[in-house]
Parts: structure tokens; C-alpha cells; sequence
């Protein structure tokens, strides 16, 4: 199998992103995070991956600073998994794919996993992306200041 080209160059933000975290196993392993789980079974058996791939993903994620490994917090010998500050910086972006697939991949009243706010228990509201003066901006609002290499 040919390597993948690494852009962790690139002058794209998008694409020194998805060179981190572009593959859907390691966003569902940090989505899982999110959810509180922190160790190698538990990860693997709400993902159902295989271990070779989880472990080679952990390891990446560990590796970035996205998680850091740690001994685990009830002194056993398993490790844990925990988001560092650089980890819990995704929640955005794990928000916005939720929300993304909420409005358009499901069908009216079909069923799905809701995200709430802790305090109040009612829906997280959708995000938004702003201008500085607070207006609600649309793709067609913005343009890219591409560099050249």
C-alpha cells in the first residue's frame, strides 16, 4: 500500500488538520473522549475497530498531543488515555460535524443521539460562524488570503 503524502507543511490549515485527524477512526476515538471513555477496551468496544488499528491511531493521537497516555487513575496496570488542552481545542469541531449530520443526514423525527448542555439538559445551540462585529457570516462572506510557496 502506497504511504499517503504528509502535509503537515502545507500552507492549508484545513489540510495540516486532516493530517492529524482526517481519517474517521481517529475523530470517533476523540469523540468517544469527549464521552468520558479513556482506555484501550473501552474505546474498542464502543468503535468496534480493530486493535492493530486503534492502537496505530492512539499512538498518532498521542503522538500529535491530542491525547497523552497515562497510568491508570485506579492503579492498574492499563493505560489511559487522556485529552490534552490541544485535544479539547476539537470540541468545535466534533460539534460541528454533529450538527452538520443532525440537519442534513437524517431524515424529519428520525431518531438520534442529542447533544445537551450539562447544566439545563436542553440542546446545544448551532454554532456559528461570525464576523468581528457579531453579524452571522456566510461562505460566500469570506475569501481566503492564499500564500505562495
Amino acid at each position: 500500500m502506497a504511504k499517503r503524502k504528509s502535509l503537515k507543511t502545507d500552507p492549508c490549515p484545513v489540510a495540516r488538520a486532516l493530517d492529524v485527524i482526517g481519517d474517521r477512526w481517529s475523530l470517533l476515538i476523540v469523540r468517544d473522549a469527549f464521552d468520558g471513555m479513556r482506555r484501550f477496551g473501552e474505546f474498542q468496544k464502543s468503535l468496534g475497530v480493530a486493535r492493530n488499528i486503534l492502537a496505530d491511531r492512539l499512538h498518532t493521537l498521542v503522538e500529535e498531543g491530542i491525547f497523552s497516555s497515562a497510568p491508570a487513575s485506579d492503579g492498574t496496570a492499563y493505560q489511559e488515555y487522556v485529552l490534552t488542552e490541544k485535544g479539547l481545542g476539537l470540541f468545535p469541531i466534533v460539534v460541528g460535524l454533529r450538527q452538520w449530520s443532525e440537519a442534513q443526514l437524517f431524515e424529519a423525527g428520525e431518531m438520534h443521539s442529542t447533544l445537551l448542555e450539562r447544566n439545563s439538559g436542553t440542546p446545544v445551540r448551532a454554532l456559528q460562524v461570525l464576523s468581528p462585529d457579531g453579524r452571522v457570516l456566510q461562505a460566500g462572506d469570506t475569501f481566503v488570503h492564499k500564500v505562495k510557496p
